[in-house]
């Protein structure tokens, strides 16, 4: 059981974050402010996807007619990531914004700075002070380490203390997985600010997902991060699929259905495709999320190459498949064998056994 660590409540919009709530899942549109469609497009499908709030940069003054309209057209929570120029964070507050993401040492003198906290306290919208190793100040910290990187952010944090503001959301940033993980660490012992998590140039494809689930699961699992981001280059969406399934994999989040699965060995009818039979079963399960939902239930469904690996070893799944021989499928559940299917047959076969369970379940409640 992971013993989450005490943060201070922020609200953002109709989103909790820290004080005990969810662990949220948030990602950044690719696309062009005032490629306005594109970006509507973009938000739709993260939401669609798991996002609970989406970060759109804010270039330019002249991009705020574009954000005005975008967050019009959405109900989702909004931050607006803003730099160098605080007419634009006061702009973003002004329309409706519901956070801002800014570093106070980039975007502008102390008092333009302190501008913009105003601006935030007076309008309930918190701020997010991002601090990564490319942000750290080297003349002043003279290097960057995990110390000087959450020294910064303490830096950052006074400056908005000492106006009376603590509606903040903090996060410390490194390309460097060991770098990430005791900054996070070290900050995690001095504040209870809610601390958002991640890894940040984390690269693309299998090498992104690999190195941020080691850092974001790290913490996680230490009790540290409150919202979360997997930033991989490519599309967005990606990102919110990852965090949604790294947070399933650690119980943080409840998936209506998993899909277990072997590898395949020698042992495997060559006839049986194991990927593409777990594929369909995960497309076909989509039709019973609403119901198990509903019940609070989760269903873990076995797709298997061989009679070993199921149902001995996936004994503990509600229902599955394992390959047996001459092109056939041992259906079984709960490591009970119930009967031979025909490989044309088994996903209907199966999901025909999963809407029997479910309707059991509904009788039992």
């Amino acid at each position: 059981m992971i013993k989450r660590r005490e943060t201070k409540p922020v609200r953002v919009r109709n989103l909790m974050i820290g004080g005990g709530a969810p662990v949220s899942i948030q990602s950044m549109t690719s696309v062009p402010l005032e490629d306005v469609d594109g970006t509507l497009n973009q938000i739709e499908r993260l939401v669609g996807e798991g996002a609970e709030l989406v970060r759109v940069a804010v270039r330019t003054e002249k991009s705020i007619p574009f954000l005005r309209e975008i967050r019009s057209a959405v109900d989702i929570p909004l931050c607006a990531d803003v730099h160098f120029n605080y007419r634009i964070a006061l702009a973003a507050i002004l329309l409706g914004i519901d956070k801002i993401r800014i570093n106070p040492g980039t975007l502008g003198n102390p008092e333009e700075v302190m501008e913009v906290v105003r601006a935030a306290r007076d309008h309930g919208v918190p701020i997010r002070i991002g601090v990564n190793s490319g942000s750290v100040d080297l003349k002043k910290y003279g290097a960057v380490t995990p110390e000087t990187l959450v020294q910064s952010a303490m830096d950052h944090i006074r400056i908005l203390e000492e106006n009376d503001f603590r509606e903040m959301v903090i996060s410390i940033k490194s390309s460097d997985v060991f770098q990430t993980i005791e900054a996070n660490r070290l900050f995690a012992r001095s504040s209870n600010y809610p601390l958002h998590i991640g890894l940040t140039e984390a690269g693309f494809g299998m090498n992104c997902v690999i190195q941020s689930s080691v850092v974001v699961g790290h913490l996680l699992i230490e009790g540290i991060g409150d919202t979360v981001r997997i930033s991989m280059t490519g599309d967005p969406v990606e990102e919110v699929r990852v965090a949604r399934f790294l947070l399933e994999s650690i119980g943080l989040r409840t998936s209506a259905y998993r899909i277990i699965s072997c590898p395949t060995c020698g042992r495997t009818d060559p006839a049986l495709d194991i990927l593409a039979l777990a594929q369909e079963v995960d497309s076909e399960m989509i039709r019973f999320i609403e119901q198990l939902q509903a019940l609070g239930r989760t269903m873990t469904i076995a797709v298997m190459g061989c009679e070993v690996n199921g149902p001995g070893e996936a004994a503990h799944a509600d229902l599955g498949l394992a390959g047996a021989r001459e092109g056939k499928l041992l259906l079984f559940a709960r490591g009970k064998k119930l009967r031979r299917v025909s490989a044309g047959e088994a996903v209907t076969a199966l999901m025909n056994e999963a809407q029997k369970i479910i309707d059991s379940w509904k009788r039992d409640r």
